[in-house]
């Protein structure tokens, strides 16, 4: 899938008859992200870097949707996940609508915050990339739109008929596209109990330096005053991967002052170390106990934050010490789309 969607946007960005791309699921969900189970298989009766191969493919698709000549527009009605964010995130014009669910869960099954999370997650107002990183929170599509993870809202009973105001335009102009996404926008209902409410206390935890730290500033808010969504990311963190915690908010305070390009290289540099077991078999771990056997007991190795030393954590942003190991080389391109500007 991977692979022929990449052949056919790089086919559309030149053909003059394609003024617009639209990315759409088909079925209930845009994307639940990658086949991990499948990946798993073959990485266990395989090599390790074959899922290498598999996830550069992948980034570099999320490369060129961020760099794209011509307008995409992600039309993300239900759930978006891991790679499917990596897809959807990354594009110029990204449209929600009250049926969209998104979270990037990766903590949980001993991976990381990747397909370019630590960019676009970064960005975000205040820490709130940060809370959603570290606890795979779900949001729905209307604190998306309030904290600007994405640019549009629009009733999903509106969608069939804006996809057919975007299949007559006749020119790529992004003002025109704009213009026509704008005469179905819907102000969503934001709940006055939504998280993204609650940014002031979000910022004031995970602000802090270390995981420790976060998780300290969060319970000690949970003695104050017993918010459900305090409780459920001292829960969510609690039973994470402890090295996946601190390999995610490292590469999410990285990303802040780093380039797309910069932080997709970072990215699978870790990648390959999980998918390696440079450090730790958490990674299959996680895949076992969550998705395969199901039995929701994952033995993490180090199993407390504390047992997580600063030295395993660099060994994940350093070179993989392989002699036909490459580091990511994106190619040069001049349409960087800035769909997420800078928050710092």
């Amino acid at each position: 899938m991977i692979s022929q969607t990449t052949k056919e946007l790089k086919a559309y960005e030149v053909d003059p008859k394609v003024k617009v791309v639209i990315l759409k699921g088909n079925g209930k969900a845009f994307c639940v992200g990658g086949d991990v189970v499948s990946s798993y298989i073959c990485l266990v009766a395989g090599h390790w870097s074959y899922a290498a191969i598999s996830y550069k493919k992948q980034i570099m698709l999320d490369y060129l949707v961020a760099t794209y000549g011509k307008p995409v527009v992600a039309l993300i009605d239900g759930i978006v996940m891991g790679g499917g964010a990596g897809l959807s995130m990354h594009g110029r014009f990204k449209i929600v609508t009250e049926n969209t669910v998104f979270s990037m869960p990766e903590t949980s099954i001993g991976h990381f915050v990747d397909v370019g999370a630590s960019y676009f997650l970064s960005r975000l107002p205040g820490f709130f990339g940060e809370y959603l990183g570290l606890t795979g929170t779900k949001i729905r599509g209307a604190d998306m739109v309030g904290c600007g993870l994405v640019t549009h809202f629009v009733l999903s009973k509106n969608l069939h008929l804006l996809e057919s105001e975007l299949d007559k335009v006749t020119s790529s102009d992004t003002n025109t596209i704009s213009k026509i996404i704008s005469r179905f926008e819907h102000r969503p209902n934001v709940k006055q109990d939504g998280v993204y409410s609650r940014l002031e206390i979000i910022n004031k935890c995970f602000s802090r330096k270390t995981v420790e730290e976060i998780l300290s500033s969060l319970e000690s808010e949970a003695e104050n005053r017993r918010e459900k969504w305090i409780l459920e990311a001292i829960k969510s963190m609690k039973s994470a991967c402890p090295i996946s915690l601190k390999i995610s908010l490292r590469s999410i305070r990285e990303g802040r002052t780093q380039e797309l390009d910069q932080c997709l290289a970072r990215e699978y540099n870790i990648f390959c170390h999980i998918k390696r077991r440079t450090v730790s078999n958490d990674f299959y771990e996680g895949m076992r106990a969550m998705l395969l056997d199901k039995d929701k007991n994952p033995k993490w190795k180090p199993a407390k934050l504390e047992l997580v030393t600063d030295e395993m954590v660099n060994r994940y942003f350093s070179r993989v010490d392989e002699d036909d190991w490459e580091s990511l080389q994106l190619p040069a391109r001049s349409n960087l789309v800035d769909a997420m500007r800078p928050r710092l």
